[in-house]
């Protein structure tokens, strides 16, 4: 038995095991992963580390590229590889201005899976990922959009409801789930996201037609994960009413909303928001660099708490999934736990 298959198999099997294998083939052999658990892609959190352990454990990690450049981005994916042999894929976020090339970025490291996050894909941004024979994973935030990912030729969507970190849309997990999956899940395998933290609801979305599930919180604070003690012992201390939403202060502004643990950071941000609405109205910035400007204020905010550990003023960005967090111990432990978890679920309600 290898390192993997020791990580995400029980000592002896159950009904239960089996029947979650049966219900994760689908996803497990899109992502050629164990088990059909992807990693959500956190900026400064999904690097090298995380991101290898995940997939040596059996998962699927995701590299967060974020703001990065593509020179840092291929020095990302490099390290990646230097450290595990299984699949894993890269984030990019569709409004980066070097979208094109972080795409050949990827297809020069023959990236298996590439995720697009933001939005829309831009136009041949879809048939270049394609064409360098990766796999292409979208978020579908709504059923309308769901169908037209598919018809863009997209190989599977996230559905990530508002109870995720970071940034969020303004519907449940639960909804999506059940507008979603019955209408496209027979198309193109469906990973259905945000405020999963035990192995019982990932299990309930799995017999819903989901090929798999994607958690980022629950993984913060794996021990693998390089995010600073005190970002850890946040999320260590939170309780879901403490991941809040962020709020939008000029309708003019379209500002998308990010859940984070409440802190002064939260203030900064209003006080970020009423600048760049003064720059729109004095017409010293257009509205595509107001949003860049937003976005580079989270990506330097969320540093501040996962490096350099300020929690107080930096964006401690979390899922309300957060109180299911509950202590720092190896990737492999948290997985094996949500597996035992799902398959005892899916047991007890055979019987």
């Amino acid at each position: 038995m290898t390192t993997t298959e020791a990580a995400t198999r029980p000592a002896a099997e159950t009904i239960g095991h089996d029947r979650l294998r049966r219900l994760m083939a689908r996803g497990t052999a899109f992502l050629g992963s164990e088990v059909a658990i992807m990693a959500g892609a956190m900026s400064w959190v999904s690097e090298r580390h995380l991101v290898s352990a995940m997939s040596n454990a059996g998962g699927f990690g995701v590299i967060a590229c974020g703001a990065m450049t593509p020179e840092l981005l291929d020095a990302e994916i490099a390290a990646t590889r230097a450290l595990t042999t299984k699949p894993f894929g890269v984030n990019l976020i569709t409004m980066h201005p070097m979208l094109s090339d972080l795409i050949d970025v990827c297809a020069k490291h023959k990236v298996g899976h590439v995720v697009l996050a933001g939005g829309l894909p831009p136009a041949g941004s879809i048939d270049r990922i394609k064409g360098s024979g990766a796999k292409l994973i979208c978020f579908a935030p709504a059923l309308a959009l769901a169908k037209k990912l598919i018809r863009s030729g997209v190989d599977a969507l996230v559905v990530e409801g508002m109870e995720a970190g970071g940034h969020i849309g303004p519907v449940s997990t639960s909804v999506l789930a059940q507008e979603i999956l019955p209408e496209v899940a027979d198309q193109v395998p469906v990973f259905v996201a945000g405020g999963i933290g035990r192995g019982e609801a990932m299990a309930g979305y799995l017999e819903m037609g989901a090929a798999g599930v994607q958690l980022g919180t629950r993984f913060v604070c794996a021990t693998e994960c390089i995010a600073h003690p005190n970002f850890k012992k946040a999320f260590i201390r939170g309780a879901a009413r403490d991941a809040i939403a962020s709020v939008q202060i000029d309708p003019r502004l379209p500002v998308i909303p990010v859940r984070a643990l409440k802190n002064a950071g939260g203030e900064l941000f209003t006080a970020k928001q009423r600048e760049v609405a003064k720059s729109l109205d004095e017409g010293s910035i257009a509205m595509a660099e107001a949003q860049l400007q937003i976005e580079h204020y989270w990506a330097g905010a969320l540093r501040r708490a996962v490096i350099d550990g300020d929690i107080e003023h930096g964006s401690v960005m979390a899922g309300q999934s957060v109180g299911m967090v509950t202590k720092e111990e190896p990737l492999a432990d948290i997985l094996r736990t949500l597996i035992d978890e799902g398959a005892h679920a899916l047991e007890r309600r055979s019987v």
